[in-house]
């Protein structure tokens, strides 16, 4: 598959995504059964994983989004902006970050400590991917789906310049 500048060979197909985010939702909704979580999917690129994510979930719970920006083509600027806020309170709320995919790590780490100012009882992420390599900045995560190398990846919501979101399974740069 050629997207602008970049061919993309198919890497985790749509069968398999669909089985992380039933183990993942699973997962969810045990740990969270009596809590009503409030799930945050950051935009862009969660929009699909999260909305097959609470396909999945069976417990009360809410979902919202909120939408930064840390990438600019296929790399991470460092600098994350926050271009739409929440609309829920969060004061005393059990909150999931849902998350596309975690590589440097500071886009999350910048939405917790911006969460964690409006004092939510517990903040989590679940995430789609993980690329360990990549993270510079610890973090705890319970939920991912998959791990994968620190290659660029576009598909189910992930995008190369806005293209590529539209596609049902993930694809990695093969040139």
């Amino acid at each position: 598959m050629h997207i602008k500048d970049h061919t993309f060979g198919l890497f985790i197909p749509e069968k398999e995504i669909q089985e992380a985010v039933a183990r993942l939702a699973d997962r969810l909704n045990h740990d969270f059964r009596h809590l009503n979580p409030l799930f945050i999917g950051v935009l862009n690129g969660a929009f699909m994983f999260a909305a097959d994510l609470l396909r999945n979930i069976h417990i009360p719970s809410e979902l919202t989004f909120i939408k930064v920006k840390s990438y600019t083509g296929t790399q991470s600027t460092g600098t994350v902006n926050t271009l739409l806020g929440l609309d829920h309170p969060i004061q005393d709320r059990h909150l999931i970050i849902v998350e596309d995919i975690i590589d440097t790590g500071l886009t999350v780490q910048h939405l917790q400590e911006k969460l964690k100012q409006e004092k939510p009882a517990s903040i989590h992420i679940a995430t789609l991917l993980l690329k360990p390599e990549a993270l510079l900045t610890p973090l705890s995560l319970t939920y991912v789906g998959f791990e994968i190398p620190n290659e660029f990846v576009v598909g189910y919501g992930l995008d190369y310049d806005g293209q590529g979101r539209n596609l049902r399974d993930i694809y990695k740069v093969s040139e």
